[in-house]
């Protein structure tokens, strides 16, 4: 009696001494369980595993994605929201210098004027940046979408700078820190769009006055803050609607940085005198 010739068809073509009667979907090849990667439809072998990978697509992480100039989520409120807690965090370490350094005193402008930037990160209590920090989160998003990430970071720092030159002007004496003045400027800002959009003003209106009138009753608020960044958040906006079209970027452009020449003409006008 002789012995059947063997068919190699019949065998897994990376182990030749088992026998498979299964083919790979995409190359036909013979496949044992072990080299068997289950597909949508069929099984296949290693190296069609392999090929597929290398040539699929690679997806990036959203949170890349998301810095895309096409991408629409406002990375940059989020981007301030995770700054101004990380440094919050940072404050409260023992010994820690931030808050002494980044805390502004009118006083020291001329010294250190650097801080009139600085105190919009730095908060007095948990309280203070829950409060800011959600104002931001409710009003930063909506205006982000509204006039693009660049001039929203404008709009944030320059509110920020206008009520710390308010603080120099009006109150000169001791030291602000918190972002309420920026926040203001993003409810300013919110206000004078939504009028020139023919938008319901009243409930930020309401808004606006509740929380400027907690500035005047409540003590260890600075009501100076508030008005200086809801004055300076307002006429950021306000070039920002009279230059929308494209021919009117350069006019945008130095219509904004003259406001900020003006904020610093007042700030090193006034810091002379103290």
């Amino acid at each position: 009696m002789t012995s059947a010739p063997r068919d190699s068809a019949n065998f897994c073509y990376r182990h030749p001494d088992r026998q498979s009667f299964v083919l790979c979907q995409r190359c036909g090849r013979t496949i044992c369980p072990q080299c068997q990667t289950q597909a949508a439809v069929g099984v296949h072998c290693p190296e069609c595993v392999k090929e597929a990978r290398a040539s699929a697509p690679r997806r990036r992480p959203a949170a890349l994605t998301a810095f895309r100039p096409t991408s629409t989520q406002p990375v940059v409120t989020w981007s301030i929201i995770a700054v101004t807690v990380l440094v919050f965090i940072l404050q409260n370490l023992p010994g820690s210098p931030i808050s002494a350094l980044g805390v502004y005193r009118p006083q020291l402008t001329l010294l250190a004027p650097w801080t009139m930037i600085t105190a919009l990160f730095l908060h007095a209590s948990i309280l203070h940046i829950l409060f800011n920090m959600y104002s931001l989160f409710v009003f930063g998003p909506i205006i982000e979408r509204l006039i693009g990430r660049v001039r929203f970071l404008a709009l944030y720092l320059i509110s920020g700078f206008g009520g710390s030159v308010a603080v120099l002007l009006l109150s000169p004496d001791g030291g602000v820190l918190g972002a309420s003045g920026a926040i203001f400027g993003l409810m300013g800002a919110f206000f004078v769009i939504q009028r020139r959009l023919g938008g319901n003003n009243l409930q930020i209106l309401i808004v606006i006055g509740i929380n400027l009138a907690a500035g005047f009753f409540l003590s260890g608020i600075s009501w100076q803050a508030h008005v200086g960044g809801l004055v300076a958040g307002a006429a950021v906006a306000a070039v920002y609607l009279r230059t929308r079209r494209r021919e009117d970027r350069r006019a945008q452009v130095l219509l904004v940085v003259g406001i900020v020449v003006a904020l610093i003409a007042i700030t090193v006008a006034r810091a002379l005198l103290l």
